[in-house]
């Protein structure tokens, strides 16, 4: 029986679904669902914010301080981990690729991680990937991840590294070499965007075999792949993440009703399967986290 922790990604970074109305928006719709999602067993919940009317995904410090503020305010164990991942979308405009077209959302490192600096959290997302994706790219250069690297460890956050190309692995051991991330590194390997690695039982094989023998690590897939990389990645040695922010349903043509209900999905497999699910407490241990 192996502690196996659970995150929640509550919300996500991407325009909301036309088809769902249960995606949270607001800073207390978030909260509450994160607040549930812990109760049925997350002890990592992922955080992103939105346009409380519209949905719209948002980088707002204020918005972020709300969510924050509202889970601590109920719940003072469960850890929390806050996206630097937005700020890194380029569309170019059709007929001069030069020039950004409407919807390019690119930043620098100071505006992607001021929420993570004002509130450090026990934990923070450190996208690797430069990719392609439906008429996107998705820029993270290497001057800019370090950067973020440095100032989030002076801040005693610790960074999730998130993997979603085979080249983010070649990155992240740069990164760990020189210095920019500390050992042992905690990993995400995101499987099924398009364009990246797909959600199989060979990429996930072949992410964990080429991150550090000490690495502490996470699978997840996205969509119709969420739960069966739930079992996929506890069979591997890694720990899981479910979510409203990468899958919307609870099983084929049902829509997840809340976040909560993906958590008890997801402990009910690996309970099955014979997994301990890992509490706020235990994940702290764990990821080497103060308590």
């Amino acid at each position: 029986m192996r502690n196996t922790i659970i995150t929640c990604a509550l919300t996500g970074g991407t325009p909301l679904p036309k088809l769902h109305h249960n995606v949270p928006k607001s800073p207390k719709e978030i909260a509450d669902q994160g607040l549930a999602a812990a109760a049925a067993g997350a002890a990592i919940l992922h955080i992103h914010v939105r346009e409380p009317v519209t949905g719209e995904p948002s980088t707002s410090v204020d918005y972020f301080e709300d969510v924050v503020r509202r889970i601590r305010a109920e719940n003072r164990e469960v850890l929390l981990s806050l996206t630097m991942g937005f700020g890194a979308v380029f569309i170019p405009t059709e007929g001069n690729p030069r020039l950004a077209a409407p919807g390019t959302d690119v930043m620098n490192a100071e505006d992607r991680m001021r929420h993570v600096l004002k509130l450090k959290p026990e934990i923070c997302t450190l996208d690797l990937n430069t990719m392609q994706t439906p008429d996107i790219v998705i820029m993270n250069t290497e001057k800019i991840i370090k950067k973020m690297a440095v100032a989030v460890r002076e801040a005693g956050v610790r960074p999730e590294v998130e993997i979603f190309e085979a080249g983010d692995l070649v990155l992240a051991q740069h990164l760990l070499e020189a210095g920019f991330v500390d050992r042992p590194a905690m990993f995400s390997l995101a499987l099924g965007l398009r364009y990246g690695l797909p959600a199989t039982t060979d990429a996930m094989l072949y992410g964990r075999n080429n991150l550090p023998s000490d690495a502490i690590w996470t699978g997840f897939g996205i969509s119709a792949s969420q739960m069966p990389m739930v079992a996929q990645s506890y069979v591997l040695g890694g720990h899981a993440r479910v979510g409203l922010e990468d899958n919307l349903y609870l099983e084929r043509g049902v829509l997840a009703p809340h976040n909560a209900a993906l958590v008890e999905r997801a402990r009910s497999i690996l309970e099955l399967m014979g997994a301990t699910i890992a509490t706020p407490r235990d994940a702290r241990q764990i990821l080497g986290l103060p308590h």
